[in-house]
């Protein structure tokens, strides 16, 4: 029977940098992510979500607990389960995009859907090399890679950063499907407007957890009409915490 929890946390931190000059990326982070969900990271750039997304892959070093699909993280037992898109394209620059699926298909044990080119908008020049290929299309292709494996938790870093907005709607319609068939999805973005695609949203800033909710709340919390507004909002809110308007409202 599968887990309600896809990845928990307790005092999640890390640090990095010289015995001299050690700067805590991450603070005591207490995080639930459900199974089946997408849960939006969202905060400015040098937050520490990178860094969070590669705990939970297993790639960062941290102290306090933190669980991945049952299992600590970066245990064996989690390889073939986790897909990672990072912000940087993963690709070999020298085969075509057909050789990279079918690549990383063969590792991960599965299989290249014939719809996945189309979805990604690669159909028009999937045997082009990946070293020709624009910025976006590179992007797009490497959230692929990580699509053959049909991966339990997909992991993405910035995976909309530079797409027109077609094709970010058509990875956002794409990213439901894939949660609505019991994947997990934890999708980081600096662009808060964003956060409406998803069902749950952590929100950090300089390695903190600032709030943790549905995006429904966060609006009805700080009383705004915009994503972009209601972070602002958030953020006056711990800023300054003493104001009175903000003892009236609380975004939990």
């Amino acid at each position: 029977m599968p887990h309600s929890t896809a990845v928990e946390s307790r005092d999640l931190r890390v640090s990095l940098g010289s015995r001299r000059r050690r700067v805590e990326v991450l603070q005591g982070l207490d995080l639930h992510i459900a199974t089946g969900s997408i849960t939006g990271l969202f905060g400015p750039s040098g937050c520490g979500k990178t860094t969070l997304m590669r705990c939970i892959a297993g790639l960062q070093h941290h102290s306090g607990d933190l669980r991945v699909l049952d299992s600590p993280a970066g245990s064996p037992a989690l390889r073939g389960r986790l897909g990672y898109v990072t912000q940087s394209p993963s690709l070999y620059p020298e085969l075509s995009i057909d050789e990279n699926l079918a690549y990383f298909a063969r590792l991960a044990g599965g299989r290249v859907d014939p719809g996945l080119l189309d979805t990604l908008g690669l159909a028009a020049v999937h045997e082009n090399r990946v070293a020709d290929l624009s910025g976006g299309q590179r992007g797009r292709a490497s959230l692929g890679a990580a699509l053959v494996g049909d991966p339990e938790l997909l992991i993405m870093d910035e995976p909309t950063v530079g797409l027109d907005p077609v094709i970010r709607a058509q990875l956002w319609e794409t990213f439901r499907g894939l949660a609505a068939a019991g994947r997990t999805l934890l999708v980081s973005s600096h662009v808060m407007e964003e956060a409406g695609h998803c069902d749950h949203l952590i929100l950090l800033r300089a390695g903190r957890l600032l709030w943790e909710g549905a995006p429904a709340d966060l609006l009805a919390g700080t009383g705004t009409r915009s994503y972009e507004d209601a972070f602002l909002a958030i953020i006056e809110q711990h800023e300054h915490p003493e104001h009175p308007e903000h003892q009236e409202r609380s975004p939990r």
